[in-house]
C-alpha cells in the first residue's frame, strides 16, 4: 500500500476526525474563557480588592535599566484562572457524558455445560419416580 493510501485510511478514521473537531471546537472555548475571565471576571475581582488591575501586576527585576526584567505574574495570575475553568467545565463536561453512558448491567453468566448435564440428569431422575 502507498503512502498515501495509508495516510487516507488514517484520515477516514473516525478517532481522527472526532479530534480535530475537539481540537477546533477546545480553542474556540479556550478564547471564550479568556474573554470571561479577562474582560468579565478578573476586572469584577479586581474592584472587590480596591480598584486593582491584574494585567499590570509586574515586577521589575535587576538594577540597570539595561538589564532590568519585568516579571508579569499578573497575567499568569489570569492564565491560571483561565485553565481552571476550562479545566472545570471539561470535568463537568465528561461527568455529563460519563452519567449518559452508565454501564448497562451484564447478563448473567451461562453456567458451565457440566452444570447444565447435572441438571438435566436430575429433572429426569426426579421424573422417573
Amino acid at each position: 500500500m502507498s503512502v498515501l493510501g495509508e495516510f487516507r485510511d488514517f484520515i477516514n478514521r473516525g478517532n481522527v476526525i472526532d479530534l480535530a473537531v475537539g481540537v477546533i471546537i477546545g480553542g474556540a472555548f479556550g478564547k471564550i474563557v479568556s474573554s470571561v475571565v479577562g474582560d468579565v471576571l478578573m476586572p469584577a475581582i479586581g474592584i472587590v480588592m480596591g480598584g486593582l488591575n491584574f494585567s499590570t501586576l509586574a515586577v521589575q527585576i535587576g538594577g540597570t535599566p539595561e538589564a532590568q526584567v519585568l516579571l508579569k505574574y499578573g497575567a499568569f495570575l489570569q492564565s491560571v484562572v483561565d485553565f481552571l475553568i476550562v479545566a472545570f467545565c471539561v470535568f463537568l463536561l465528561v461527568r455529563a457524558v460519563n452519567s449518559v453512558r452508565k454501564p448497562k448491567a451484564a447478563a448473567p453468566a451461562a453456567p458451565p455445560a457440566q452444570e447444565v448435564l447435572l441438571t438435566e440428569i436430575r429433572d429426569l431422575l426426579r421424573s422417573r419416580g
